[in-house]
């Protein structure tokens, strides 16, 4: 009976050890606050992950930049450093190409365009583009309409004449300023709220969470509502830690994403609209609409010039233009 016993408890021992060295936990470092909404639909993927893979799979998210700086987690996920991280299409634009079809100013007519393009085909494809440079895209997250806010209203593009505007370090987001006649400053995120505070730069833009969750409406008291972008968030993985995980893990991944995905666009409307009435009633800042025609029409050329550098580009940017349509 002793022996019987001795037995099965190694048996036991054995499939534990088994079992514990099949599961996975994988960083997620990303440069929002733990009360964002994106922040919030990645703990919904991590939870959803782990359930589905019976806790083979887990993701431990490490906010506020714990592990680096939006550019500084790419490149480690790249090296296979760091195992995920999440980013976006402008900034992973100068990881891959294929990002820079999403950029373009004014390239979604509407909500329901921007959203059929990154739950569709279209997204899938730029998802899966970057593998052979070391990652590859999860999920894209909305983060609404980018517009225009600083210490003046933002009215036309004159207005934007000399001002030095914050952009993130992006060939599309840099153009799309100086077309307007702005001066592009390519500045870290979590350095934006002393460099307008200061005034290293009189204007930046973002969707209006960042007057609230980053408090930048302490330093800015005007945002223009000229929505000249639709940019998503997007998560990535390692090729490492992807190709660690079985199929069936992979597909769990992606199951996972893809719910959040859809719970995530919902939260996010609602959290926006929250931001502008905060914004306005609790932090003083003014809202303004404009005439968004004269921003479309600066910034037009900028779809031929990133068609043109490659036919990749070009069948992205039609598909996109097409899906507006159907």
């Amino acid at each position: 009976m002793k022996s019987v016993l001795t037995a099965a408890l190694a048996t036991t021992a054995l499939v534990l050890a088994a079992a514990s060295a099949d599961a996975r936990t994988l960083r997620l470092n990303h440069n929002n606050p733990p009360d964002h909404p994106v922040h919030i639909a990645m703990q919904q993927m991590a939870d959803r992950v782990a359930e589905l893979t019976d806790g083979d799979i887990k993701i431990q998210i490490f906010p506020n930049g714990q592990l680096g700086t939006q550019r500084e987690s790419m490149e480690l996920v790249q090296n296979c450093a760091l195992d995920m991280a999440r980013s976006n299409a402008s900034e992973l634009e100068a990881f891959e190409e294929s990002y820079s079809a999403l950029n373009l100013p004014y390239i979604f007519t509407s909500e329901e365009h921007f959203n059929k393009v990154i739950t569709g085909d279209i997204g899938a494809d730029i998802l899966a583009s970057s593998a052979d440079k070391g990652f590859r895209g999860v999920a894209f997250y909305t983060e609404g309409a980018r517009s225009f806010y600083g210490n003046k209203p933002i009215l036309s593009p004159a207005d934007l004449a000399g001002v030095k505007v914050r952009v993130q370090p992006s060939p599309s987001a840099i153009r799309m300023v100086e077309l307007l006649g702005g001066n592009p400053t390519p500045i870290a995120w979590g350095e934006l709220y002393s460099a307008l505070q200061q005034g290293v730069v009189d204007a930046a833009e973002n969707n209006p969470t960042a007057l609230t969750t980053a408090r930048h409406g302490e330093v800015a008291k005007h945002f223009s509502l000229d929505e000249h972008t639709m940019i998503p968030s997007v998560v990535v993985i390692s090729n490492c830690a992807w190709d660690s995980m079985t199929p069936e893990q992979q597909e769990a991944l992606h199951t996972a994403a893809m719910e959040s995905m859809a719970d995530q666009r919902e939260a996010w409307n609602k959290a926006s609209d929250a931001a502008i009435e905060a914004a306005r009633t609790e932090m003083g800042v003014e809202i303004h609409e404009v005439d968004k025609a004269p921003f479309a029409e600066a910034v037009a050329p900028m779809i031929e010039e990133v068609a043109a550098r490659s036919d990749n580009l070009r069948d992205l940017i039609e598909r996109i233009q097409a899906a507006a349509d159907e």
